[in-house]
């Protein structure tokens, strides 16, 4: 319990790639500055920054499995139970499932523990497996397995104590009435508002567009070369990052990337982000609708680099069109092409600029973060005890 008398947390996800294990760090470095927190996981990476800084309890170095559906579901069941054994003799009296609210049986064994239990989806995870499951199954069979961890999750909604979502228009997504009682539809994510501000004002930057992400199928990597191949010579299209497609990417754009019309950075250290994101004139994200929240657009904003995306679950909380950045009504290349185009003859991107900026620095910095969090807890606290 912290000195102001909020509950320790005690934080469950499952296993973490790279993407979750930033998204968790984040969540933690809140958390930790509110109250005590440890972790429960898997699969966090050898070099991992949590190791040093929280107590953690990690439960196998197996992940849930990605080629074989029987092989993944057996370790999603055995991964549950260990999950429910490392609960047992924790002080914390949270519970906060991260990502993992389809894992029912240890939300249920919290509750019986006498637990106060909170979930927080990352994202759409039953559209995502649906997605990822139909590239091998076939689509009935995708879509019932998908149906099944959906109804999963719905239950550990229903037995939770308290629902998070980063905005609001993420709880609406997920069929979550924001306004109910027990959910908290205000989670979202920060930024370091001291590292990723304002280097270079938006109106001395050159006519670069740019993606920053991982290079991979679900970020529109293709849809993207279409439209860097398209654009017309003035303007730069700059893939910041790595992944799986990039040497796809380099082969299909060797033209473009010699005449220097396209580049490819590679792999960026996180600390100079915020200098690729200065040097953007515009960032796009033509994000799947299995996507939360990504961190990309809070430090793009705070950079004060618009950004043009798709409104899919808390994107439009941040992304407000024409106001803070703009929205992706089309993914076909060439209308994408036409929409960065008249987004950077508009005349007034100084000003949209300085709004989004604006905007991170009042929401989404992390004192404001905490505040959140702060607030979460001891709403569900309280609500416990009314209850009882």
């Amino acid at each position: 319990m912290s000195e102001d008398g909020l509950p320790g947390v005690c934080v469950v996800t499952h296993p973490l790639a790279s993407a979750g294990e930033n998204a968790t760090r984040s969540l933690l470095e809140i958390l930790a500055a509110v109250t005590t927190v440890s972790l429960v996981t898997a699969d966090l990476p050898a070099d991992s920054e949590i190791r040093d800084r929280h107590e953690l309890i990690e439960l196998t170095e197996r992940g849930a499995g990605q080629s074989n559906v029987a092989v993944a579901a057996a370790r999603f069941l055995l991964n549950q139970l260990r999950m429910c054994r490392a609960l047992v003799g924790r002080d914390e009296a949270v519970v906060l499932f991260y990502g993992a609210t389809a894992y029912l049986a240890p939300i249920l064994f919290a509750r019986l523990l006498g637990k106060r239990v909170l979930v927080e989806p990352r994202g759409d995870v039953p559209l995502t497996l649906r997605l990822h499951w139909e590239q091998s199954l076939p689509a009935v069979l995708a879509r019932t397995l998908a149906g099944l961890v959906r109804a999963l999750e719905r239950s550990g909604f229903a037995a939770a104590d308290g629902v998070v979502t980063y905005t609001p228009a993420m709880a609406a997504q997920l069929g979550l009435d924001p306004q109910r009682q027990r959910v908290y539809p205000n989670g979202a994510r920060f930024v370091h508002t001291d590292r990723f501000d304002v280097e270079t004002p938006h109106a001395e930057r050159e006519r670069v567009v740019g993606f920053l992400g991982r290079l991979d199928e679900e970020k529109g990597i293709r849809t993207l070369a279409s439209v860097a191949r398209s654009l017309p010579p003035e303007y730069t299209f700059r893939f910041v990052g790595d992944g799986g497609l990039r040497p796809w990417l380099e082969r299909e754009l060797a033209e473009e990337i010699a005449d220097g019309r396209v580049e490819v950075t590679g792999w960026v250290d996180h600390d100079d982000v915020p200098r690729q994101l200065n040097d953007l004139e515009l960032l796009v994200l033509p994000s799947d609708p299995t996507e939360g929240l990504p961190t990309t657009i809070l430090e793009a904003l705070a950079c004060g680099t618009p950004v043009y995306a798709t409104p899919v679950s808390g994107v439009p909380d941040v992304v407000r069109d024409g106001e803070t950045g703009f929205h992706i009504a089309d993914r076909d290349p060439a209308t994408l092409r036409d929409g960065i185009e008249s987004i950077l003859r508009r005349d007034d991107l100084d000003e949209i600029s300085a709004r989004g900026r604006t905007l991170i620095e009042d929401e989404y910095s992390f004192a404001a973060a905490c505040e959140r969090y702060r607030g979460i807890l001891r709403a569900v606290v309280d609500d416990r005890a009314d209850r009882a």
